[in-house]
């Protein structure tokens, strides 16, 4: 009898191994893909989703065998070895179970059992569904699908979708996510590269051809300095200016209008006063109210879409490229020092 025990007891304990190794393999596609697939006729998907349907039953039955044999093989424990010994050798059933049953060679051959079985114990789990919703009411449901807890999360997923999303598509996505992040400054035109114009200088066939050789299509008027802004050239408002009878100033070809933005705000506050001022070009400030650099619709629209918008008047791609390059010799005295 007792050798009769340790037999069942072996048999029951390896029977526990392959049942907790077992590992139903839900389907790679989401579900979300699956039904939309299903949804257009695609009978292939329309199966893997009745499979997934059944899957939830498989790894409740899975849980109540794993169980049920837990407990059997500890009542056999007791009975061979006594109670002190067999309740020792239970607990330590009961704790390293789980190790043993993730050994890659007991995996490999409980998942090929596994596959062998598996359209059977669905076939039974489609004849009794009533019994099975009564498993599956104590059990919990493992769902495929996911929420993402981050954007950060969701950039990853992006990046991984070669198969899914040209490199266009994933460079306009990423920048429209990190889009709210970015602030004013890290995309500014810089000071240092900025071409202005004096309120008073007249704009003859010189500066006109001066103007026009920048390369850019509008220029801040300043009164004195670049920290006081009093308006807006427009290069294509020149083109009505007759500089063969008569000269004009910049001032009174300028549009008075000078809005002003800090460098702090984020690109978000930028593009909705650009669509509530219906204006394309903005001066940039830090605290003292000083002129820091200058911020165009077309930058911000460049960093939403993560790409270039190079236009008739664009002669540089990266002027902040330019501007870190220092061509026109800014605070670099022959006896300069940076502290």
């Amino acid at each position: 009898m007792t050798t009769l025990l340790y037999i069942l007891t072996l048999i029951l304990g390896l029977g526990l191994l392959i049942v907790a190794a077992m590992r139903p393999q839900r389907a790679a596609t989401s579900r979300f893909e699956l039904n939309r697939r299903a949804e257009t006729g695609d009978s292939h998907a329309r199966h893997i989703l009745h499979r997934e349907s059944l899957l939830g039953d498989v790894l409740s039955l899975q849980r109540i065998v794993v169980a049920l044999l837990l407990v059997i093989v500890a009542v056999l424990c007791v009975s061979v070895f006594g109670w002190l010994t067999g309740l020792i050798v239970a607990v330590i059933i009961a704790l390293e179970y789980g190790s043993i049953a993730r050994l890659n060679f007991l995996k490999s051959w409980a998942q090929k059992l596994y596959s062998r079985v598996e359209s059977k114990l669905l076939q039974t789990i489609e004849h009794y569904p009533k019994f099975f919703a009564v498993i599956r009411s104590v059990t919990p449901d493992n769902a495929d699908d996911y929420q993402l807890e981050s954007r950060e999360q969701l950039l990853h997923l992006v990046a991984g979708a070669d198969a899914i999303l040209s490199a266009d598509e994933k460079r306009t996505i990423k920048h429209s996510l990190e889009f709210s992040n970015l602030t004013v400054s890290s995309i500014m035109t810089p000071s240092g590269v900025i071409d202005s114009i004096s309120r008073r200088e007249l704009l003859g066939p010189l500066v006109l051809d001066d103007l026009h050789r920048t390369g850019h299509s509008r220029f801040p008027v300043v009164d004195g300095d670049i920290n006081h802004v009093v308006g807006m050239l427009h290069i294509r408002d020149l083109l009505t200016v007759d500089a063969g009878k008569h000269s004009t100033t910049a001032e009174k070809s300028m549009e008075p209008r000078a809005f002003y933005i800090h460098q702090d705000q984020t690109l978000q506050h930028a593009l909705a006063a650009f669509l509530r001022t219906h204006h394309h070009l903005f001066v940039v400030v830090n605290e003292f109210r000083e002129t820091v650099g200058l911020l165009s619709l077309e930058d911000v629209i460049e960093a939403l879409l993560g790409r270039k918008i190079i236009d008739e008047f664009d002669a540089h791609e990266d002027l902040r490229a330019v501007a870190a390059r220092n061509p026109r010799d800014n605070n670099n005295s022959p006896k300069h020092t940076d502290v």
